[in-house]
């Protein structure tokens, strides 16, 4: 092995300035039996590189080449398989695993030694060594050098330490000591063999002086020996006193140990009563119950304020004891037992008392709150419940106690609570309610059951009568507008602002004052029967408020102990569904009502209905109120709904006079009504997304109903029934500015400028009649393909015909047609949309353009004649404005 190394050293490595230090003989573990080396080297030049190289025997000769170099501070594992038995199997761990079987278990272990003496000395890199113990890393450098014969030995053991002290750095202290030595031997440059010669004198001296020193130290010696003797005699002649003390004191020793025996004793006995009277001392402080507690407990003032103080206090010491943690083996004492069912005994009597007591107080309540109905009867407000609050939550601490204690009187008193209390708030919601009804429709109670009177009367009609409905002539369509009452909820123009506005006013007013009371009593419930409001327990929350059948609470516990309830807020939640269960029917037939008197009530009720869900949910969504409110809105946004439906469906029902002009229509004026209430009503409101959808639905149906309504009117041209009606539209949606309808904006304006463009072309074919024939008819030859210079040898078309047309159509004629024409428009239109100027004037500039169409085709198809017409554009001017100021 040590002739493979130098001659590796020799061949490989010194060409490449590398040292070998470690080599091993492998093969691959489970593979041919290939051998090769794995040498440890280390670079001659700094910084130092360590390495693990591959070296194979070549194929081609006896030579050895390098084949694979791996860097040792890429190594992390080595791993030596078995830490106790001789194996010679070992991984290397680096971009991947290597196993290699090493031809002998010393030369693995040298290998390993010196892999890990080389990563101490120059890497200092975590490598992990497995399956090697620490105490062998230790001696592997020992157990290489027994085991490898001397002369390998010497060589392996030279290289290793050769490599690991090759180098080490002179000290400053030693730098400038050689510096100052070589100084005064300016010649030990020059001549090494002088300087190392008076070095070699200089250390004989030094050698000389310390024999000399050592042998003047023997006296020295021999006196502190003679010093040391006399002190051992000295030391026997102590170690003999002490002995004869040692015998004196044995027997002072045996009766000192009874004493302390006796001591021992008295210390155990003083011991036992400290912590007899420790426990005793703790019975007595935790389990005595005053005499003051127990009287007001037993017999204390439930009415009182100092009364209620002091159960409470009672309560609250007696709940302490009861509760206190006995330590082991108290209970088995008789005493404790005793004052353990004297406890339980005060507490059944307390309980049963102040629950009796409450009872009567719920009951007296009741009877209390009666009798200030009477007052409430005429004035749209709810009693308040703030005094029997005040004077209840007085309890609330013992509430506290009896629930922690006895759930089942707990539990009855709740349910006592909600039968008193649901019984006397169903009576002032029901008579609050009756005097918002009477309030709204003006009626006696007694009315009420024969059906709506007084202002609401004017609802009688259903909407059925729609159908009979025919528009009249714009003379009367005021006296007509009234007969719209009978649409019922389609329409409410007649019902005064002045309602609608009280309508409003009550409605507010009936929410304002239900929900202070509803919050009030959530409050109240939720400090007098100690439940957490807004505590989030997990646990099944209930989507819809459960009716209570009986009151029973949703709960379940075992020998009075209750179980947690799934969530507080559920418990509140129930209580005030069971307290306030005419809240919500009452609110659906005032809605109802509302509706009844006018459908657009619908929009103001939409509107507050929103805003106070929407305060509610803000201060607990999952609340009573905000429970009951969304429900009623629902109501409310159906209602809206239905509203909407109504007045699209009348639309599509809506007939009209066949001997009457039609004007604008009932559902046009409607829409306007409608929208401009609607925007008043809806300013700043949170629910604008649902008027802008009503308005789509609406707008569309209108367009449709206007088209239809057009389509079918014989006397009033169908071109004027949608001029008319689209710029009323147009007008409205301009004048209102609502957003969310620009596109129908538009619309309604194109409509109305193509119709009305439609309509003066029409009409402007009537006063020029035959020489509007003759000139489609030499626009048909020109598009048939005939020159225009040559339409005037046609026959038909010469200019003889030309001018016996032309004579036929004065200026007198034409001023008289366009009078007729005039007449004719003024008989068209309605006077409420006020078109007849600007169609006038739409037809002058038509009549214009069409004057200077004529003198066009005259002037290309007849050139050079001479022929003109009988007026001009300027008695054309004259003639229009003349007709105007004549009507």
């Amino acid at each position: 092995m040590t002739a493979i190394k130098h001659a590796l050293q020799r061949d490989i490595f010194t060409p490449n300035d590398e040292r070998l230090l470690s080599i091993v003989n492998v093969c691959k573990a489970g593979k041919k039996k290939r051998n090769c080396f794995l040498c440890a080297t280390v670079t001659t030049e700094r910084p130092v590189q360590v390495n693990v190289v591959k070296v194979k025997k070549s194929d081609k000769g006896d030579f050895y080449k390098r084949q694979t170099a791996w860097a040792l501070r890429d190594l992390a594992v080595v791993d030596a398989k078995d830490a106790v038995k001789e194996n010679p199997e070992f991984d290397l761990h680096f971009d991947k695993v290597y196993k290699w079987v090493a031809s002998s278990t010393v030369e693995k272990n040298t290998f390993i030694s010196c892999i890990w003496k080389l990563n101490q000395r120059y890497l200092r890199k975590k490598i992990d060594f497995i399956n090697v113990s620490s105490q062998l890393l230790e001696e592997l450098p020992k157990v290489a050098e027994e085991s490898v014969p001397s002369g390998e030995n010497q060589s392996v053991a030279g290289g290793d330490e050769e490599a690991v002290d090759e180098y080490q750095e002179l000290n400053a202290r030693e730098e400038q000591d050689i510096e100052i030595m070589m100084e005064g031997c300016e010649y030990a440059i020059s001549n090494a063999e002088a300087f190392a010669e008076k070095l070699s004198r200089e250390l004989q001296v030094l050698d000389g002086a310390n024999i000399q020193s050592i042998m003047a130290s023997e006296k020295q010696v021999n006196i502190l020996m003679k010093l040391l003797d006399e002190a051992l005699k000295e030391v026997d002649q102590i170690e003999l006193k002490l002995s004869s003390y040692e015998e004196m004191l044995q027997s002072v020793k045996e009766q000192m140990d009874q004493i302390s025996e006796s001591n021992h004793l008295i210390h155990l006995s003083n011991t036992n009563n400290v912590k007899l009277l420790s426990e005793i001392e703790f019975l007595v402080n935790h389990m005595d119950l005053a005499k003051g507690h127990i009287k007001a407990l037993q017999e204390g003032d439930l009415t009182s304020s100092r009364g209620i103080e002091a159960c409470t206090n009672a309560a609250d010491a007696l709940l302490q004891c009861m509760n206190v943690a006995l330590r082991p083996g108290h209970d088995m004492l008789h005493a404790v037992k005793q004052q353990q069912q004297r406890f339980s005994d005060l507490r059944e009597q307390f309980a049963r008392r102040l629950a009796s007591h409450l009872n009567s107080v719920f009951v007296q309540q009741g009877h209390d709150q009666s009798s200030t109905l009477a007052q409430h009867s005429v004035e749209l407000t709810l009693p308040n419940h703030h005094p029997f609050h005040r004077d209840l939550l007085r309890y609330a601490k013992l509430m506290e106690w009896l629930k922690n204690t006895d759930y089942g009187k707990y539990e009855g008193l709740t349910k006592n609570y909600m039968d008193y209390l649901s019984r006397l708030y169903e009576r002032e919601i029901k008579d609050f309610f009756e005097v918002a009804k009477i309030k709204m429709t003006g009626t006696t109670r007694e009315g009420k059951k024969f059906g709506l009177h007084g202002s609401s009367g004017k609802l009688t009609g259903s909407t059925s009568s729609l159908n009979k409905l025919s528009v009249q002539s714009s003379g009367n369509r005021r006296s007509q507008s009234s007969s719209l009452l009978d649409m019922g909820n389609m329409s409410a123009s007649d019902l005064d602002v002045a309602d609608r506005t009280k309508f409003d006013k009550i409605f507010e007013q009936v929410l304002s004052e239900l929900e202070p009371l509803c919050l009030a009593e959530q409050d109240f419930i939720s400090k007098f029967f100690k439940l957490q409001q807004h505590q989030s327990i997990s646990g099944t929350t209930t989507n819809e408020a459960e009716e209570m059948d009986g009151g029973t609470l949703s709960r379940s516990y075992t020998s009075g102990a209750p179980q947690t309830i799934s969530s507080e807020k559920d418990m509140i939640r129930q209580m005030m569904t069971k307290i306030f269960r005419c809240i919500e029917p009452e609110l659906n037939n005032l809605i109802a009502l509302g509706d009844k008197i006018d459908s657009f009530n619908s929009l103001y009720m939409l509107v507050k209905m929103s805003h106070h869900v929407w305060t509610a949910q803000n201060v607990d969504p999952a609340s009573f109120l905000s429970t009951t409110l969304g429900n009623v809105l629902v109501t409310v946004k159906r209602n809206f709904d239905k509203c909407i439906s109504n007045q699209m469906k009348q639309m599509d029902e809506v007939k009209i006079s066949k001997k009457s002009k039609v004007g604008i229509l009932p559902f046009v004026a409607e829409f306007e009504e409608f929208a401009a209430l609607a925007e008043s009503i809806f300013k700043n409101a949170e629910r604008r997304g649902d008027l802008d959808k009503a308005y789509i639905k609406l707008i569309r149906a209108v367009f449709v109903s206007v088209e239809k309504v057009a389509n079918e009117s014989q006397k009033t041209p169908r071109d004027v029934v949608m001029m008319e009606n689209f710029h009323h539209i147009f007008a409205t949606l301009s004048r209102l500015k609502i957003s969310c309808l620009e596109a129908e904006k538009k619309e309604a304006k194109q409509k109305y400028t193509d119709h009305l463009q439609s309509y003066v072309i029409y009409s402007l074919g009537q006063p020029l009649e035959k020489l509007n024939h003759f000139f489609e008819g030499v626009e048909a030859r020109v598009a048939q393909g005939i020159r225009e210079e040559e339409v005037s040898y046609q026959l038909a078309f010469n200019k003889q015909e030309l001018r016996k047309v032309i004579k036929e159509y004065p200026g007198k004629e034409v001023k008289k047609g366009l009078d007729n024409l005039y007449k004719k428009v003024d008989k068209h239109l309605c006077e409420e949309e006020n078109l007849l100027q600007v169609v006038w004037h739409s037809m002058q500039d038509e009549f214009i353009r069409q004057y200077k169409h004529f003198e066009g085709l005259i002037a290309r198809c007849y050139p050079g004649s001479g022929i003109t017409m009988e007026f001009t554009i300027q008695d054309i001017l004259d003639y229009c404005s003349s007709i105007a100021q004549s009507h």
